[in-house]
């Protein structure tokens, strides 16, 4: 038996909510970290090692965390409105600033490219792609080609910046 569009629509706004209340407990822990860090001795980050950094890394820090901020919001709110149209486009200014930016920073290979460079560059080959998509109607693609771009552009990548030895893991432990 098919389901009404009033229970559909029922449906659709209690997985919005809970995405909601999600992305709301995600951010009040993110928040809540440094003081509770503080309060138990843990080291605190120490952000003068990103004020230190070049300005490549500094750009491209800025922007992979926008994009990932806007990925998230992206990823959990309502499709196809003009919100998320205006925030998707700045969502891949925002991966394509981090994807190029990338592509300078060569320190950990002495001058060379190593393979998370194969990432950047997918990653601006992607991009348009996933937009030709959209713009084209067709929204299993463009959604196979984002949600692939924030897991492994974002979060997998952005997993490796924390491996020891690594400017984040050196700003957030020591």
């Amino acid at each position: 038996m098919a389901q009404t569009s009033l229970s559909m629509h029922d449906a659709a706004a209690r997985r919005f909510r809970l995405k909601g209340l999600a992305g709301v407990l995600v951010a009040t822990a993110l928040a809540a970290a440094p003081v509770v860090m503080a309060r138990n001795g843990v080291h605190l980050p120490d952000l003068s090692l990103i004020a230190a950094a070049p300005a490549k890394i500094q750009i491209h820090i800025a922007a992979a965390l926008a994009a990932l901020a806007i990925g998230t919001v992206l990823m959990v709110g309502v499709k196809g409105t003009r919100m998320h149209r205006a925030l998707g486009w700045t969502w891949v200014v925002a991966m394509a600033a981090t994807a190029v930016s990338s592509l300078f920073i060569r320190e950990m290979n002495h001058g060379a490219m190593s393979w998370i460079h194969l990432l950047s560059g997918w990653t601006i080959v992607a991009l348009p792609m996933a937009v030709y998509a959209a713009r084209r109607h067709n929204v299993h693609m463009h959604r196979r080609f984002m949600t692939g771009l924030f897991v492994g552009g974002l979060l997998i990548a952005g997993a490796f910046t924390f491996l020891p030895g690594r400017l984040l893991w050196r700003v957030f432990f020591g």
